[in-house]
This record gives C-alpha cells, structure tokens and sequence, in this order.
C-alpha cells in the first residue's frame, strides 16, 4: 500500500533538509510532493535518524525506515549519509560523518534549508567517579548494538554481558537501556529513577489536561529489572580506573525541594553505569554555526503560528522537531515537520496546498 507519490510537476525551488529524523523526513517528503528538489543531508552512515540509531530493534524494527526511504527516493528526495553540516562538533554525541559541508555552502546551493536534527545533547551526572571506565551515556551504548543488528563488525561496542549493570533514569531511554542489557546477558539489571514511584493507577478525575500520572512498566522491564525510586547517585567508586560500585541515597519531597534522607546512604554492584537522564537541548555547536537566534532552553527560535512560521531569525533558514521544541516524542516531529514544510512552500511560492 506504502507506493511513491512524485509531483506532477517541478517547481525548480530546491530545499536541504538537515537531519534524517522523523521530523526531518516528514518535511523532506512533503516538499518532495509539492514538487521541490530536496536533499536529506545526514551525520550518520545509515538514514533515521534517532528512529535509526535511538529506538532499539525490538522496539521498531528498521525495516519500516527501509521502505519509507524506497518511497521518498522514487518520489525524487536524495539523501547524502555520513555528511555533517556545521562545525565543532562534541564529544559527547555521536559523530559517523566523513564529509563536512557548512552552512553558508548550503545557502549559497538551496532556496531554504530546514534544520530538523535531535534534541542530542545528553544530561551529564555531575559525581565523583564520573570518570572511571564503564560509565556511559545511554547513547553510547544502544546505538551500538544497532548498527550490529543492521551487521557492522565493531571492535569496542560497549557490552552489559555477564555485569551488574546500573541504568540511572526511568525514562524510555532506560527502559531501552534494560532491554538490551537483558539481551547481552546481564548478570543483574537496575534502573534507578530520581522521582517518586508514581501510583498503579492514575487518578481519573485529575487526568486530562495534565498527564496521567501512573506507574508505566515496558515490556523491558517484565523481561527482568529492579526499579527503585526516590534514589539520588551521590559518586561512583572501583578500582584501576574502572567502576566496580554506585553509592546512592533515599531522596524525598520537603518544603517543595528535593532533599536527602538522613542515613539513608546505600551502595550497588555496578560494572557498568548507564547516565538516561535525557537530554537538555540540541547540539549547540549547530545552531551556533547557522547563527539563528536561540529560546531560553537553548533551541532554535521559531513561531509555530501566523506568517513566517518555523522561521528561524536567518533569512532562508527554518527549524522543526526536536531543534525547535526540545527533546520531545517522534509523533511531535511528525507534526512539526509536516508543518514546517507548509511553511517552506509558502515561503518559495507565496501560497501552499500541502495539508497543516
């Protein structure tokens, strides 16, 4: 049923749409249609984006990414992997590109250029022992095993096999961390979560419109894991430079803050720590190299309403996903994506008939 849609016709307008994520593809498609010529550019060797390389293969299977790029490829996008655009890139977020364009060559080649990248900047825990091998964050270890699920041969993946292993967040990205440390072979698995264990059951009057707050089990954690909430990691502790323990602390709400229990300090096996905190904005050091004015979170400035939506404050250049909202939900990027090309075809035609 999934068939290529190409235009009609070509308009000669051509679009870059940096970053192959949801929000990215959603965008880079409809231009597609409207009858533009868009390139994808891409920092990782394969295209996906965090659908690729942050949702383990037995959450989404990336065959499904497969078959929408078939689709978009006969529809006339063209996608350039391995190509990094910007500059200065960190240490600390994954970097597979061999091939560095900057923006200015992108303004200079394309009409307008859409900067749809992930919200990839990830929560440090600021702790003694922070250092020692075998801490790491959560997006040092999962997209690892995709790319040898997708049959790369690496010689340093990170591997939970036959350790006690520590995932310190409670979010989706732990979860994903406890999944695939059951599927190395863990001795042990635990996932540590700073806030409250949340009630079996949300309190339906209360619901909507604030979230449901309940205790959420994943299909990770029935296969095997200790949870324990209200726990604060005070430092990491081991021998020869590599983690061996994690002494942490019982936390509770008072006066509004977030304070220690007295005595209530205990310690853990840990071979292997894995930091899930999420993440607090998008690569700095890309919006930096656009120079688009930035919110107070540290992304990228644009209206989602009215004239020159998802506009940034360069000319030429629009934000969408996780770039412009933050870390957020795949279905979010979608949306903003599909927008945001609204956005661009009004901007190259004076009017658009692409759906918001």
């Amino acid at each position: 049923w999934v068939v290529p849609q190409p235009a009609a016709v070509k308009t000669g307008k051509k679009v870059a749409v940096v970053g192959s994520g949801p929000a990215g593809m959603a965008a880079a498609q409809q231009l597609a249609r409207a009858g533009h010529d868009v390139t994808v550019f891409e920092k990782s060797d394969r295209v996906g984006g965090l659908l690729r390389y942050g949702i383990p293969d037995f959450k989404m299977e990336k065959s499904h990414i497969d078959l929408r790029v078939e689709q978009m490829k006969a529809e006339g996008v063209t996608f350039r992997t391995s190509v990094f655009v910007g500059k200065d890139f960190p240490e600390t977020v994954n970097n597979w590109s061999k091939e560095t364009v900057s923006p200015d060559e992108l303004k200079k080649e394309f009409d307008a250029v859409i900067i749809a990248g992930g919200a990839e900047s990830p929560r440090d825990l600021p702790v003694p022992g922070r250092e020692l091998k075998g801490v790491h964050f959560a997006m040092d270890f999962l997209p690892l095993q995709n790319k040898v699920n997708a049959g790369d041969k690496l010689k340093n993946q990170i591997m939970a096999t036959g350790k006690n292993v520590v995932v310190i967040g409670g979010g989706d990205t732990g979860s994903d961390c406890v999944g695939t440390s059951n599927r190395h072979g863990a001795t042990s698995v635990t996932q540590f979560e700073l806030m409250p264990q949340p009630p079996e059951s949300e309190n339906k009057p209360l619901v909507w419109p604030y979230w449901p707050i309940k205790l959420r089990t994943s299909s990770s954690h029935e296969e095997g894991c200790e949870r324990d909430f209200a726990v604060t990691t005070k430092r990491l502790e081991g021998k020869g430079g590599k983690v061996e323990k994690l002494i942490a602390a019982r936390v509770e709400f008072k006066d509004g803050k977030m304070v220690e229990v007295p005595d209530s300090e205990f310690e853990i096996k840990a071979d292997l720590v894995l930091l899930a905190m999420g993440f607090v904005s998008p690569v700095q050091q890309v919006l930096d190299a656009f120079g688009v004015d930035k919110d107070a979170r540290g992304n990228a400035k644009a209206t989602t309403d009215g004239e020159g939506c998802y506009k940034t404050s360069v000319d030429k250049i629009f934000a969408a996903g996780d770039m412009r909202r933050g870390q957020s939900l795949v279905v979010w990027a979608i949306r903003e994506g599909r927008q945001c090309a609204r956005a661009v075809d009004e901007f190259l035609m004076g009017s658009s008939l692409l759906p918001r």
